[in-house]
């Protein structure tokens, strides 16, 4: 009887601690292929609102990743484009003012569909009237949904120019220390 009041038995096997569901990535590390995350604010709801740049260097841009809000350009300079100092700016106005909950960050997309968005883009910037030059730099509030570099983009609309020359031309570039081309969406035809 003595015995079994001193037993010892083995302490109860504690059941595993479950795994905590990873937290959704909403932009606190991303790091999308094609452009550099300069600055990262947080709204009022904790959404993160981001100022990026492509490889250039010199445009800034705003995108939360909350709302739909971007913001590439400026009416009060010569240029046009963002400096850091005014993407700070909206960026930080933006965040203070939205509401928005945060939204899941967009897988990358297959080269397929990247190469029909950015075939939807250069119909968008067709005109009736003339050819309209196409810039690199033009393409960079679509570097977020697209997620590739200044060359996987310029070999893109290479093959562009060469499926769809209704569509969009290429010329060598007049500058003889360029290699590159220039790009052209095609005026529509006359009806």
């Amino acid at each position: 009887m003595a015995l079994t009041l001193f037993a010892r038995r083995p302490d109860p096997a504690e059941p595993p601690a479950p795994e905590p569901a990873p937290w959704p990535e909403i932009g606190e590390t991303w790091k999308p292929e094609g452009v550099t995350i300069v600055q990262r604010y947080y709204n009022q709801a904790h959404a993160v609102v981001l100022v990026y740049t492509s490889s250039r260097g010199y445009r800034h841009n705003v995108d939360c990743l909350g709302c739909h809000f971007v913001k590439a350009s400026n009416q009060h300079t010569n240029h046009g484009w963002l400096e850091l100092k005014d993407a700070a700016e909206a960026a930080n106005d933006h965040a203070t003012t939205c509401r928005a909950l945060p939204r899941d960050i967009t897988a990358r997309p297959d080269d397929d569909t990247a190469r029909e968005r950015l075939l939807k883009w250069v119909s968008g910037c067709r005109s009736r009237v003339a050819d309209e030059q196409i810039w690199i730099e033009s393409l960079d509030l679509l570097r977020l949904s697209l997620q590739r570099t200044d060359d996987w983009i310029l070999a893109a609309l290479q093959q562009l120019a060469l499926d769809h020359p209704e569509m969009l031309r290429a010329e060598p570039s007049e500058y003889s220390d360029r290699t590159d081309n220039r790009y052209f969406a095609q005026c529509y035809p006359e009806s």
